[in-house]
């Protein structure tokens, strides 16, 4: 299957998604049939603080119609924060949509997690990822950290690298919320805080959604 991507929300998430999916393909021994389309990070993080889903959505339209003319047979948004109009969105795409939300509610359920701290921008965090994970509680930051959070998230994403001083913020924020907020794990809600931790070597349990989509999105178009 040609996986059509809409990339760029942020630069770094992009990449991820990228060698997530060459290195599924190649232990698979399976070409690699991709394309990717470049959306603005800013233009969307205005739209996700104005709530405008209407913009949002139709440039998910013009790109999506320029992957379905590339023969691209699905298409992905590679930005938990560019999930905000995800359904309105679903409802017009011209190719099916491999939705995050469903892929990490279905994940947190296999898991057991029964409560779980959440990073990411602003509105993801304060909507607990937009109220779709049904099997657990999500915890957001309280107070000055989940602004902290939000401004070191979005600043990471901009810039497609992540800064001693936000890796700090996103380390102490997630040690609070483990210690006081009775987090048994850590949503990476935001898919470009893939450069600030890796499952392989973070002392406390992740959920990855980035990697939990790139998984998905790699067995539907090997299937």
């Amino acid at each position: 299957m040609h996986i059509g991507l809409i990339g760029g929300i942020g630069p770094a998430a992009t990449d991820f998604y990228y060698r997530r999916l060459i290195a599924a393909f190649a232990s698979r021994k399976t070409p690699l049939e991709l394309t990717i389309v470049h959306a603005d990070t800013p233009t969307l993080l205005g739209h996700l603080a104005s709530h405008d889903v209407a913009a949002q959505v139709a440039i998910y339209m013009r790109l999506t119609q320029r992957l379905a003319a590339a023969g691209a047979a699905c298409v992905v948004v590679t930005s938990i924060a560019g999930h905000f109009c995800i359904e309105a969105f679903e409802a017009v795409s011209p190719l099916p949509v491999v939705d995050m939300i469903a892929e990490v509610n279905s994940a947190i359920a296999r898991r057991g997690f029964e409560r779980i701290g959440i990073l990411g921008t602003r509105t993801v965090m304060e909507t607990r990822f937009y109220g779709g994970v049904s099997t657990a509680t999500l915890v957001p930051p309280e107070g000055p950290d989940l602004a902290d959070v939000h401004d070191a998230y979005v600043a990471m994403a901009a810039a497609g690298v992540v800064t001693s001083a936000q890796r700090a913020v996103f380390n102490r924020v997630s040690q609070t919320l483990l210690r006081t907020g009775g987090a048994q794990a850590i949503m990476l809600g935001g898919t470009d805080l893939a450069l600030a931790f890796n499952e392989k070597d973070t002392p406390f349990p992740l959920i990855d959604c980035a990697g939990i989509h790139a998984d998905a999105v790699a067995r539907l178009a090997l299937a």
